[in-house]
């Protein structure tokens, strides 16, 4: 097996690369590089004067690296595009590729504390580098905040009697492992419903922990920026927050409210959006990747000044 599988399939590949739209000369952006999937396809379809840059804070991605002088790694977080895409020497690209899925890779990684599947000290940065671990946000967090991640991030319908047992049970024992967890919090696990549950309360902790919706508003606001007219914008996202503020951003160019109009009542908005609806997997590739059964792919295009 070799080690892109190992490491991630990924997801709607096919889809991913028509929406880019590929220009053979054009510079492009993987943002979610993780093993490569998306990358060593989107490479496959450019010329010699191509350019595709990636990025990734994880630092296991390193490892996935294409040997290609059209390739560059950029081991940063998305939320710092527009900064690192000057370095490179580029103020503007023809499309932008976002997978916001967790890797397999860091699920399948025992150690990284992102999966309930293995006991392990409760970690999830995506980074390896941050102050703050999933640990951290439940030894110090108040009831209120903890109340607040887990309703809004895992959309937990006992959410404050969750945070209110946490609380309490820290008093007593640091809670650091991920069999810990599951122990204090078992009297709120919905009968027959414990994967679900649990995958929640994790989603919960991971997106905290790595400020995921944060950065995910600021990568999106630079775009307008670093897009060139007719470039493209693909974002593939796993839940329905995320996908909430994408399909915001590319109708209306603001995650909430309306779209601004000029003087003369015409739209101000900097996207032309391509998939009115959201593209999902089909029930086959469903079958071979799990992972792909709450994929939803947008793609927006940006408008020239003159539209």
């Amino acid at each position: 097996m070799n080690k892109e599988i190992e490491y991630h399939v990924p997801v709607m590949l096919q889809e991913c690369i028509e929406a880019l739209a590929i220009n053979p000369n054009g510079i492009y952006v993987d943002v979610t590089f993780g093993g490569g999937g998306h990358s060593k396809e989107i490479i496959k379809h450019l010329g010699p004067k191509g350019r595709l840059i990636a990025f990734d804070q994880d630092p296991d991605a390193i490892h996935n690296a294409i040997q290609d002088d059209r390739f560059t790694l950029i081991h940063q977080n998305f939320r710092f595009l527009k900064n690192y895409l000057r370095l490179e020497g580029v103020k503007q690209v023809d499309g932008i590729l976002a997978d916001l899925g967790v890797s397999s890779h860091q699920f399948d990684a025992a150690d990284r504390g992102f999966s309930i599947r293995f006991d392990a000290d409760l970690d999830m940065r995506m980074d390896q580098i941050s102050d703050l671990d999933a640990r951290k946000v439940l030894q110090t967090y108040s009831e209120e905040q903890l109340h607040r991640i887990f309703g809004m991030y895992g959309e937990i319908q006992n959410a404050k009697s969750l945070a209110k047992t946490i609380v309490t049970a820290r008093l007593t024992r640091e809670i650091q492992t991920v069999d810990e967890l599951k122990s204090v919090i078992q009297k709120h696990v919905p009968k027959g419903k414990d994967h679900k549950y649990h995958a929640q309360v994790f989603q919960a902790l991971r997106i905290e922990v790595n400020k995921e919706l944060e950065a995910l508003q600021e990568f999106l606001t630079q775009t307008t920026a670093v897009l060139k007219e007719e470039g493209r914008l693909v974002v593939m996202s796993y839940h329905s927050l995320e996908d909430r503020l994408v399909k915001n951003f590319m109708a209306k160019g603001k995650f909430k409210g309306e779209v601004e109009k000029d003087f003369f009542g015409n739209e101000i908005k900097p996207f032309k959006v391509i998939s009115r609806k959201a593209i999902v997997a089909t029930s086959e590739e469903v079958l071979r990747n799990n992972r792909a059964r709450s994929a939803k792919l947008r793609i927006a295009e940006k408008l020239n000044v003159e539209e």
